[in-house]
């Protein structure tokens, strides 16, 4: 290892005192520490930059039991946890930093499960032989002499921007099938390409996925995707077969084209339509983090494609209401990788109205029509303006600026509608206790489906006098009784 980047990783450790004082407190007790994995990962990346970048997830391993690793902590550590102590790892917060500190394992896997039959280590590079990758498989000791330790070429493979195994990574993936969803998410997280043997593997071993619970799985799949270019790890995924095993509609947007029935190609649409939004994420100022939402909405809006397709006359292609149908698949499929219901509604609900926006021809649309898309999108209605600007990928630069220029015009009559009422919160103009007055009725069915009328007259014609409400209800009211 050049001397540089030695010293580099070194003053990692000085970045973050906590770490120079565990150090001296292990060396006097006669144990080793040492700061591995991601944390001397990112100092180096960092140091490529020409920045000094104190560790954020501070990782700690040792040749200290448990036990003993509880001991030194204690009356020195604010608190310690024990959720990990069955795999060897005691959680502390030190002094504001949360530390976790790992006993040197050399596990050996069931090949059944993902999950370690633990066996503890007897030295360093028992522990780093176990990493998951190359660039994980560093260490910088904590003692005075700062020993940086990289036994299979960690550093050479960072500085090429190559992603390999300690070992061989059939051996790797067997062990833990998740690494392959590990290595998709690093292509995006840090740039790296894996190297041929790492895609040969994970080609062969993508049905191996099949071992890991839905919450591991989007846990990672939902990280790749919150990366600033996920694009490339997606290409990963979809190639190496692992999207078969986690989310098959995906693969399935690569619909043969053949010459006589032509159209876009939507696997490559849907990628680009995610780069379009996450471009459009960046540039606005109120997005704040990184959208799951609007990210998932733009790589599975038209999932319904496959579905729906159809052959027409004269070589034309057609997919009638893939809208509805591609609702339906976003539905099933995110709710058995576990995401949660809000998460599932939104992306759902975005897919079904991304075609909405369509009909709007060159302005027809009444403001009746205009009250309904801001009120079916809700609390979505940016993430809907993201996405439906995404799905123009054209290249037909007049085409391309016709539909924005038209999607502006549309952004604009919302504009002045929310001017004059609030379509944010668009309520009928009577609420509940007045229908009930009005009709002599108590609660029941009755009150709400003349809710539900009196929401779609206001739809139709805006806000309404109250007097002008109740003749409508009651019209509505007697109609009902004829």
């Amino acid at each position: 290892m050049p001397g540089a980047v030695q010293e580099t990783v070194r003053r990692l450790v000085e970045l973050t005192p906590v770490l120079t004082e565990l150090g001296e407190r292990f060396a006097a007790a006669g144990f080793e520490a040492h700061l591995v994995g991601g944390s001397v990962r990112d100092a180096l990346l960092a140091a490529g930059t020409g920045a000094d970048r104190a560790p954020g997830d501070i990782d700690v391993t040792t040749d200290a039991r448990p036990e003993q690793v509880l001991e030194l902590l204690r009356g020195w550590a604010r608190s310690t946890w024990n959720t990990g102590i069955a795999f060897g790892t005691v959680g502390a917060d030190i002094g504001g930093d949360r530390v976790e500190i790992t006993t040197f394992r050399a596990d050996r896997y069931d090949r059944e499960s993902r999950n370690p039959e633990v066996a503890w280590g007897n030295s360093l590079a028992d522990d780093l032989a176990r990493r998951d990758f190359t660039v994980n498989a560093m260490a910088v000791s904590l003692g005075p002499d700062r020993t940086v330790t990289d036994p299979f070429g960690g550093l050479g493979d960072l500085l090429s921007r190559r992603l390999r195994t300690p070992g061989t990574p059939e051996e790797s993936f067997a062990d833990d099938p998740l690494r392959m969803l590990r290595a998709v998410r690093f292509v995006a997280q840090l740039g790296l390409t894996p190297a041929d043997e790492v895609v040969t593997a994970m080609t062969a071993l993508s049905g191996e996925l099949a071992r890991i619970t839905p919450e591991r799985v989007q846990a990672e799949l939902s990280k790749t995707l919150l990366q600033d270019s996920p694009r490339a790890a997606l290409e990963l995924f979809v190639s190496t077969g692992l999207a078969e095993f986690v989310l098959p509609e995906l693969s399935a947007l690569r619909m043969e084209i053949d010459e006589h029935h032509q159209h876009k190609d939507v696997y490559t649409h849907s990628l680009t339509v995610l780069d379009q939004a996450i471009d459009l994420e960046k540039a606005d100022p109120d997005s704040g983090s990184p959208d799951l939402v609007l990210r998932l909405a733009a790589l599975l809006h038209d999932i319904g494609k496959p579905a729906t397709r159809r052959h027409e006359p004269r070589g034309r292609v057609s997919f009638h209401h893939h809208e509805v149908v591609g609702a339906k698949l976003v539905r099933k499929r995110l709710q058995a990788l576990k995401y949660s219901k809000e998460i599932v509604e939104a992306v759902s609900r975005l897919t079904f109205l991304h075609l909405r926006f369509h009909g709007y021809g060159r302005g027809e649309w009444t403001d009746s029509a205009v009250r309904r898309y801001v009120t079916d999108a809700g609390d979505l209605l940016p993430r809907l303006h993201k996405l439906v600007r995404s799905d123009s990928t054209t290249r037909n630069k007049r085409r391309a600026t016709a539909l924005a220029a038209t999607y502006d015009s549309l952004e604009q009559r919302i504009t002045e509608l929310a001017a004059q009422e609030d379509l944010a919160r668009v309520r009928p103009d009577l609420d509940g206790n007045a229908i009930m007055e009005i009709l002599g009725v108590g609660p029941g069915p009755e009150v709400g489906a003349a809710w539900r009328f009196l929401k779609d007259l206001r739809l139709e014609r805006g806000p309404l006098d109250p007097d002008v409400a109740e003749a409508a209800l009651r019209a509505w009211w007697a109609e009902r009784a004829d």
